[in-house]
């Protein structure tokens, strides 16, 4: 049977301590016990259902935890208070003093500050490569390796990850194959794929309302239960716990995530293929021209399409920052970085999300100056959006005006 992650969301019902639809919001930093001995037992990690302190856990933490594995089919979960509040636990948790990542080149920029500059201050090194060829990644696989680390759909040039195939290497070699899957929630599950380990920015669609930073481990229980561990799990120890207050938030937002997650690929694919049929150099998995597009149909699953992350090249960085400014000028969005808001969202990644990456690196992976990443919005009206978008590119003489 097809794995239809929204189902998997819809069947979890929870009651409010007074009966409401919505589970009450546990809004205590700690947990008081009617026996000392059961405190000791909760501090042991043997005491189900008993809270001890939220860095530790809450029930709200636990309930949105519990969505989120069941959305990518994982046995549980862990949020944190950021997605870097996700992914750094995690790398940490797999690799000692000594080992290595091999990473796919496009990333993430804070990621890629990570694994680049200080991960080694702990004596962790990383390979960055073009995750697309599966011979290349084999050949960066050292003895000392212990984790692959890829992004479904890279950030920004979104590249997309053959993740069965990296799970075949990673079992191979007896790695830890490590998934961000931020900018294709829905749309694919990795660890239906082979992945172990699935990594969210819950920052993005997944709240979809840009009022909340957060992350999310989803893996297995031994896994999350390391990372959780008060001697030395890196999750409790680095302290990268989310607020409950926010954790009902999102679990409220994530009740919509299917809906939205099919108007933004429905939006972004008309774009996209309004674009590139203007001349535009145009990146979507969506379009038959994106060279992994029949990879991503292969991994999809059924109703919410190629995802809403769209980019363009203009040419150079002074056209794209004329252009984004003049689209929020018209209120077609903002120029802001993030993605997954109602309204679309623009940015010139060599300067903002990626800067952290040199700049003979970005030339080396196609990240071009004139680059425009779009997080494309909920617009009911696209044909109107792209007139007008097409309308502001003729004026700064991006593209050419039609002769009538």
């Amino acid at each position: 049977m097809k794995f239809k992650p929204a189902n998997k969301i819809q069947d979890l019902q929870y009651f409010g301590e007074f009966g409401g639809v919505n589970p009450s919001i546990s809004d205590s930093s700690t947990y008081t016990f009617l026996s000392a001995k059961t405190m000791f037992d909760t501090f042991e990690g043997n005491a189900d259902g008993c809270y001890l302190y939220s860095r530790h856990s809450s029930p709200s933490n636990l309930y949105l935890g519990e969505a989120l594995a069941a959305m990518e089919g994982t046995e549980t979960a862990t949020v944190t208070a950021s997605g870097m509040g996700a992914i750094t636990p995690v790398l940490l948790q797999l690799c000692a003093s000594g080992e290595h990542i091999v990473s796919s080149r496009t990333i993430y920029g804070g990621t890629y500050a990570f694994l680049k500059n200080f991960a080694p201050r702990l004596g962790i090194d990383t390979s960055f490569v073009d995750i697309t060829k599966l011979d290349t990644v084999e050949a960066a696989i050292t003895p000392k390796t212990k984790v692959l680390y890829c992004e479904s759909v890279s950030n920004p040039l979104l590249e997309v990850a053959d993740i069965k195939g990296l799970a075949e290497l990673a079992k191979k070699h007896n790695l830890q194959l490590v998934v961000d899957n931020t900018f294709s929630p829905l749309s694919i599950s990795p660890v239906n794929l082979g992945a172990d380990v699935v990594i969210h920015s819950l920052t993005k669609f997944i709240n979809g309302s840009s009022d909340t930073v957060g992350g999310v481990v989803c893996g297995t229980q031994e896994f999350i239960d390391q990372l959780r561990n008060v001697d030395d799990g890196a999750a409790m120890l680095l302290g990268s716990t989310m607020d409950s207050l926010r954790s009902a938030s999102v679990l409220k937002n994530l009740r919509t995530l299917h809906i939205r997650m099919q108007q933004h690929s429905q939006n972004a694919t008309y774009l996209a293929e309004k674009f590139e049929k203007d001349g535009l150099t145009t990146v979507y998995p969506g379009l038959a021209s994106h060279p992994s597009h029949e990879l991503f149909k292969s991994m999809m699953n059924e109703k919410y399409g190629f995802g809403g992350m769209l980019t363009i090249d203009v040419g150079t960085l002074d056209k794209a920052n004329a252009l984004m400014e003049l689209m929020q000028e018209r209120n077609l969005g903002y120029l802001a970085v993030s993605l997954g808001f109602y309204k679309t969202l623009f940015s010139a990644p060599g300067s903002s999300t990626s800067s952290e990456i040199p700049e003979d690196e970005k030339e080396a992976m196609g990240l071009s100056d004139g680059l425009i990443r779009f997080s494309i919005g909920l617009d009911a009206d696209i044909e109107r959006t792209y007139d007008m978008m097409k309308a502001c590119m003729i004026e700064l003489n991006i593209l050419e005006a039609e002769m009538v």
